[in-house]
């Protein structure tokens, strides 16, 4: 009976979380939506369709070695980075994901503005810079209008308690 307590309590500690700012991460941290999987297939796009439908099915490390994959081809479409961006962080590499909202951020599209803003902060919440994912989620939340400032009030909230 011992045996199986101290096997069951070592199997709670495996999943437990990381801490505070990793349990506040994964709260945080929601995939950007998937707009691209219903698309048509074309020989332009395949590998991108390839790589969402894993992102799709949650297979994040498949995901992000197709989206890899499909920046390095000619053409290719400027949001894939938010998606590889959520791959990176869903799989615990926040600072690989902050590098491909750099990308978007300088791209001369200004229609992933918020989104960019938002994950960038998330970025910084899951690399455990909480000062700075902390004065980016009051920027957000004091903006007039952000797609994200609901999700960043309550940010706020929790990195002030």
């Amino acid at each position: 009976m011992r045996h199986l307590l101290l096997i069951l309590f070592i199997v709670g500690l495996i999943g437990c979380d990381t801490g505070p700012v990793g349990d506040l991460c994964s709260r945080t941290f929601k995939p950007y939506p998937d707009m691209v999987s219903g698309r048509v297939r074309t020989s332009l796009n395949g590998t991108y369709l390839d790589a969402m439908a894993k992102y799709a099915q949650e297979d994040y490390a498949g995901a992000r070695d197709g989206l890899k994959q499909y920046l390095q081809d000619k053409g290719f479409e400027k949001n894939a980075h938010i998606y590889l961006a959520c791959a990176y962080l869903a799989t615990g590499e926040p600072f690989e994901a902050e590098l491909q909202l750099d990308h978007l951020e300088h791209a001369s599209t200004m229609q992933f503005k918020d989104q960019t803003e938002w994950y960038t902060v998330v970025c910084w919440l899951c690399s455990d810079q909480k000062d700075r994912a902390l004065e980016g989620a009051e920027k957000i939340a004091s903006a007039k209008a952000h797609s994200y400032k609901a999700e960043a009030e309550q940010l706020v909230k929790a990195l002030r308690k």
